[in-house]
């Protein structure tokens, strides 16, 4: 499927299954099993100060990183449950506008860890990183420990 044809499928997938991107306006403007770019307009996510609402900017950052995560698993055929299990902003500077979440996954010794305990156990955790940015600037750091639960037996 073309890059484009897939960032739009995803985004419906986030829309439809997770009801609070759809209501923050998220667009998935890339997205691969190394890197995913999520933006959001300012307008839905504003706070009484006219910047982004804090909580906005934590729901991004951590749709980008789940987003990372589901493709991997998807991409790796592990039918699994993917949750949240614990997560850390650093916000440092107001976000006065438009802004976007990147994650980019660069441990494959960590995914040969994770993918291992995950057939083994049948869950595992993996802790991804991601910042949000401002017209190319650096405004917020994340980082999150995700759990995945295996739906079926191992193959």
């Amino acid at each position: 499927m073309p890059a484009a044809g897939l960032e739009r499928q995803i985004e419906r997938y986030l829309h439809e299954y997770i009801p609070l991107s759809a209501a923050m306006g998220v667009r998935v403007e890339s997205a691969t099993v190394e890197r995913v770019q999520l933006s959001a307009p300012l307008a839905p996510n504003v706070n009484h100060n006219e910047t982004v609402f804090g909580g906005s900017a934590a729901a991004l950052a951590t749709l980008a990183a789940w987003t990372l995560l589901h493709l991997r698993l998807e991409q790796a055929g592990c039918d699994a449950r993917l949750v949240i299990q614990r997560s850390s902003m650093e916000y440092e500077r107001p976000i006065p506008g438009d802004f976007e979440a990147i994650c980019r996954f660069c441990d494959e010794a960590a995914w040969g860890r994770f993918r291992a305990t995950l057939e083994r156990r049948a869950r595992a955790r993996l802790r991804l990183t991601a910042y949000l940015a401002r017209e190319g600037h650096r405004v917020a750091s994340f980082e999150g420990d995700f759990v995945a639960f295996r739906r079926t037996a191992a193959k």
